[in-house]
């Protein structure tokens, strides 16, 4: 089992043509991922060679919309490496072509855009919005929508949501011998479309997912209202990370959303609403991995 993306998921890449996007491709097909096509108004009829998985050449076609790339594949996620100005059009696209899956991998999206498109996700009632400024999603051995390595870990029985793209590859590393179900990166900006509330409660509900990994940063009150959260509806054990212990007040440190203001949105603040309600928070990554070890063994 996993969440959101499984081993039937059928993605197409909206940017697939520029090179990010015709990078992550391949990454993305070299994992088994079923990459379908991509998406670019200016080169609709045109195709893309790549690797496929047996390592023999395949030509993936560019449509000329999303609609017409989910009405020839069937298509149910949009991987997007749209540029920044480009994106809130790129995310109307997909919602309105009713794809359930829309992960956005761009970073540096004005917050006001974010703030559009995430409304009109949020109330489409059918597309699940990831990132912006995000790793996206990989269910290990079965599909990989986005920019997360595919080869660090294992699939298993652990959930993984991390605000950091880089601590959820490392916390993946670190427990590569047990395996995860799913890993998602939510992304760090002040607006995001899938919380750790939203993955939280995928994870619970998800009958393999035994126990789950909550990576957070400082900056906001997202954690504490997943504390809130696990103290109300989840019974699976949950450990934390939260990152930015050392960071000065004051300070964007990396992501756009993490910045303390006053005594709010501190990692201790964060760690203590999180140990309130029984959630073990480790000081470093290593020793996160380190108590999601012992819960497993």
């Amino acid at each position: 089992m996993a969440i959101w993306l499984t081993k039937n998921s059928v993605v197409i890449v909206q940017g697939m043509t520029g090179s990010e996007g015709r990078k992550h491709t391949q990454r993305m097909l070299t994992s088994g991922t079923n990459v379908v096509g991509g998406v670019n108004p200016k080169k609709a009829g045109e195709s893309v060679a790549f690797d496929g998985a047996s390592s023999k050449s395949i030509e993936l076609p560019v449509f000329g919309s999303v609609g017409d790339a989910v009405r020839a594949t069937g298509a149910d996620v949009s991987v997007v490496f749209v540029p920044p100005p480009g994106v809130k059009s790129a995310v109307y696209e997909a919602v309105d072509a009713g794809v359930p899956l829309v992960v956005v991998i761009t970073e540096g999206v004005p917050v006001h855009d974010t703030a559009d498109f995430y409304q009109l996700a949020a109330n489409s009632g059918t597309t699940r919005l990831i990132g912006p400024n995000c790793p996206g999603l990989i269910s290990p051995g079965r599909s990989n929508a986005g920019i997360i390595p595919a080869d660090i870990t294992t699939a298993g029985p652990i959930g993984l949501v991390s605000k950091s793209g880089t601590l959820t590859y490392q916390m993946m590393y670190e427990l590569r011998d047990i395996g995860f179900s799913t890993c998602v990166g939510i992304g760090g900006d002040p607006i995001i479309g899938t919380t750790h509330i939203d993955a939280l409660k995928a994870f619970q509900d998800d009958p393999d997912t035994d126990a789950i990994v909550m990576i957070g940063e400082i900056g906001g009150d997202a954690e504490e209202r997943a504390a809130e959260f696990i103290k109300a509806n989840v019974t699976k054990p949950v450990v934390g990370y939260i990152a930015g212990f050392t960071a000065p007040p004051g300070k964007t440190m990396g992501h756009a959303g993490a910045i303390i203001s006053g005594s709010a949105g501190t990692a201790d603040a964060k760690k203590a609403a999180l140990e309130a309600v029984g959630v073990k928070v480790g000081k470093t990554p290593s020793e996160t991995a380190r108590l999601m070890r012992e819960i497993m063994s």
